[in-house]
């Protein structure tokens, strides 16, 4: 085998890397119904991206190496603002639990311009006996 062809076969195992993130974002939509980035996308992007960055400067290859250097820098950036948000969610103590309450608690997602439909909320003595 020739260096070359190692090199292609790198290139390649990066592309297939690449290519894969989007499966999983696909799986993951379609198991919840909607469109969700789960966070195995950012890290088969970064894997991806770093194996294609080696062959581009390998190649030599500026445009390449432009284009994959600054996917990097969004991807790791996204990753670093998914591990702050859960190191914010872990840390927050909660003020009352699910049975402590009088009131019903309701969850609503983060996600930005995210508009939650008014659904009837079960109070705890009513959701055991439906």
């Amino acid at each position: 085998m020739t260096t070359e062809q190692v090199w292609v076969g790198c290139g390649l195992m990066g592309q297939l890397l690449f290519t894969g993130r989007f499966l999983i974002q696909w799986f993951a939509s379609e198991r919840q119904g909607r469109s969700v980035v789960p966070t195995a996308f950012w890290y088969f992007s970064i894997g991806g991206a770093l194996i294609l960055l080696a062959y581009a400067v390998y190649r030599r290859d500026p445009v390449f190496i432009l284009g994959q250097s600054t996917g990097l820098v969004i991807y790791v950036r996204n990753l670093q603002m998914i591990f702050r948000e859960r190191r914010l969610l872990s840390s927050a103590q909660p003020t009352k639990t699910a049975e402590d309450a009088t009131e019903p608690l309701v969850v609503v997602p983060m996600s930005a311009g995210l508009r939650v439909p008014d659904l009837p909320v079960l109070h705890p003595e009513q959701r055991r006996s439906a």
